[in-house]
């Protein structure tokens, strides 16, 4: 994750390595460059009880693993078999090139950018829901 950097907003939090760090009064930028760094903007971070649909549920298991609360190697075949499912029902261009950037990260363990390239299927998602039959 070497050369990451983060605008944060005023009291803007986010969790480095299990750590919360909340900015202070005024906007800031960190450039974090400890390669394999564990990064969370706590504003972005999924909650339990809104890890409720497939994607979600993949983001939060990517998201405790950044967050220490999960052991990589122990999450990395569910989460393989989770993004496999995923790409049964999101058949379009973009949403293969992003499942297959989060296949390629969780393999490399690089967790930031799998949780990253899964997030953008969320207003995918979204849509397919909003759209189903009651």
């Amino acid at each position: 994750m070497s050369g990451l950097v983060l605008k944060l907003a005023p009291k803007e939090r986010v969790l480095v390595n299990g750590a919360v760090i909340e900015n202070g009064d005024r906007r800031s930028r960190l450039s974090i460059v400890t390669p394999d760094a564990n990064i969370l903007r706590l504003r972005d971070a999924i909650h339990p009880e809104e890890a409720n649909t497939p994607v979600r549920r993949v983001c939060y298991a990517a998201q405790l693993i950044l967050s220490g609360d999960a052991d990589p190697e122990e999450e990395r075949l569910p989460m393989l078999r989770r993004i496999e499912e995923l790409s049964q029902v999101f058949t379009d261009p973009d949403s293969r090139a992003s499942i297959a950037e989060a296949t390629e990260a969780l393999i490399s363990n690089n967790h930031y950018r799998c949780l990253k390239a899964l997030r953008t299927l969320l207003p995918r998602e979204d849509r397919l829901f909003a759209v189903r039959p009651s």
